[in-house]
């Protein structure tokens, strides 16, 4: 592990840009003509929108952060907090003598990247953007700078809860926080606002394009950053459902109406940050640093599934050869051997982690299951029966990973296989028995619990390895059914069979903006600043 880093957050007026990628001869000295007088001006750069679209691999990249390649603050930001959170993955080691995020003794110094990171490389760069004029001057910018922001922020506040948004930038000392009821109504605004923008421009400028030297998703296609906005929309949408099912049945029509642009539909449209010298993180984390390995949730699953993904996401045990071994949350680390020898996520040219494999926000697979349980629900413009989109998500996601078409068949028609129990051969007191007897093939029979756990158990296993989404919908409809923390260090702040549901805001903000941080935790659930306080849109 790294050395922790931790960025100070300032959400304040004329905040000056924090660091340009340097990949391309248009942008490689935009940091210094940024800051230094002597260097070229603004009106220098303007000719082809360098000024605003210089910002854009910056923000891009920081998504799901690896921003010049900073592996340590991606490790922070979602390894050991999602990625762990949503049972994808698990650490080996024995970090801070296992004190630490996988026993619920939360760390406020890991705990705060997911915030300060945002803030200073996505949040900070939007708001140079709007101030140098991109709303009127490049439009379709900012079009596409609203949709990276909604991507970005919705991972912060579906951490967080409240969280300061329409108040950014606006000066003082301090930045107020919105509800997150009232972040997620913007949300939706910003996402329509963009799609009409980019829609209307496509229409006035057809084969047009200024954004392609700055575009590392869609190579400045224009159309395809419409079926991402609306795909958001969809996701967020259904995020909501149980906090206001009428803004959710609402928003989720828009999203999947056809006449307002398309949705994200095969692989090709998926979502991949990509470009620009960019690594992924994890595969330093994997390889260099040993700092990751299966989760048992991720062994329960796809072991019982027999499922054709599981030897492109992960390697089997060098320990206990020929078999796939994940590591159960909260399990009590020694320092030597630890879990080393237990699977680690596959690293190989047709598997899932290669230095330079693309960063993933968003499938079309992820999209098809959003669908579905839009159908399910009684949604318009769902496009299909909840058994059609399901079995469509499924065969998208097999797709994605060279499933042959009769590996994909037979996959579908599978209604023996189940989830396994998990079984340590390390320590028997981390042993349990399955979490669920979910199965594979749809029975249209099922009650309509029984399917939406089918539909989100598969939506969890085609977002490997995007932690944070997987999170995310696990505390929103309870699926796929995890298995609970060993050991529980919380202090009685975070309910074992519950699990975690959000991070304390940190302690940085307490330090730099108390009045308003104060004011944040009253917005929340019990007003409580803990691990155990449930967000607005996560209801029992």
């Amino acid at each position: 592990m790294k050395k922790i880093r931790t960025k100070i957050y300032k959400p304040l007026a004329g905040l000056a840009l924090l660091g340009m990628l340097g990949m391309q001869s248009c942008t490689k000295n935009f940091e210094k003509y940024n800051s230094d007088n002597t260097g070229l001006s603004d009106d220098a750069l303007k000719p082809d929108f360098n000024f605003i679209g210089g910002f854009f691999p910056q923000i891009q990249s920081s998504i799901y952060f690896n921003f010049n390649n900073t592996t340590g603050d991606f490790q922070l930001q979602q390894n050991l907090m999602g990625d762990v959170y949503s049972g994808y993955l698990c650490p080996p080691n024995n970090f801070r003598g296992n004190i630490n995020n996988m026993t619920y003794s939360l760390v406020d110094g890991w705990n705060a990247s997911a915030f300060n990171l945002a803030y200073n490389n996505v949040m900070a760069p939007i708001f140079e953007i709007k101030r140098r004029g991109a709303e009127q001057l490049a439009p379709e910018f900012w079009a596409i700078a609203l949709i990276l922001k909604v991507e970005a922020m919705h991972r912060v506040t579906d951490i967080y809860g409240p969280i300061p948004y329409s108040s950014y930038g606006s000066g003082g000392t301090s930045s107020a926080y919105d509800s997150q009821e009232a972040v997620y109504t913007q949300f939706f605004k910003e996402l329509e606002q963009a799609r009409k923008i980019l829609t209307d421009y496509v229409a006035a400028h057809p084969g047009v394009s200024l954004f392609s030297k700055f575009d590392m998703i869609y190579g400045g296609d224009y159309r395809q950053w419409i079926k991402f906005a609306n795909s958001l929309r969809l996701r967020l949408a259904m995020r909501i459902v149980k906090a206001d099912m009428a803004k959710s049945k609402a928003e989720a029509e828009a999203a999947m109406n056809p006449a307002n642009g398309g949705l994200l539909e095969t692989n090709r449209d998926n979502v991949n940050v990509s470009g620009f010298g960019l690594k992924h993180p994890l595969y330093t984390i994997i390889t260099a640093w040993t700092d990751i390995a299966m989760n048992a949730a991720m062994e329960s699953f796809l072991v019982g599934f027999k499922d054709p993904r599981l030897p492109k996401y992960f390697d089997h045990s060098t320990k206990y050869p020929g078999i796939y071994k994940g590591i159960r949350i909260g399990s009590l680390v020694t320092s030597k051997p630890g879990y080393t020898g237990y699977s680690i996520p596959a690293v190989a040219e047709n598997k899932t982690f290669r230095n330079n494999t693309p960063i993933q926000l968003m499938t079309s697979a992820e999209i098809y299951f959003l669908r579905a349980e839009a159908a399910l629900r009684g949604y318009s413009y769902a496009g299909g029966t909840p058994q059609e989109l399901y079995e469509k998500g499924v065969s998208t996601s097999l797709s994605q990973w060279d499933a042959t078409t009769s590996a994909v068949a037979d996959y579908l028609n599978d209604d023996k296989s189940k989830p396994i129990d998990y079984v340590d051969p390390q320590n028997a007191a981390n042993n349990a028995e399955a979490t669920t007897d979910i199965t594979i093939k749809w029975n249209e029979g099922d009650a309509f619990e029984r399917k939406l756990e089918r539909i989100i158990t598969q939506k969890w296993i085609s977002g490997f390895p995007e932690g944070q989404e997987a999170w995310s919908e696990f505390r929103r409809t309870g699926y796929p059914k995890l298995f609970p923390v060993v050991n529980n260090y919380s202090n009685g702040t975070i309910d074992t069979k519950i699990q975690i549901r959000r991070i304390p805001f940190p302690s940085t903000e307490y330090t730099s903006n108390k009045a308003e941080v104060e004011k944040a935790i009253q917005l929340l659930e019990n007003k409580k600043d803990l691990g155990g306080t449930r967000l607005w849109w996560d209801r029992p």
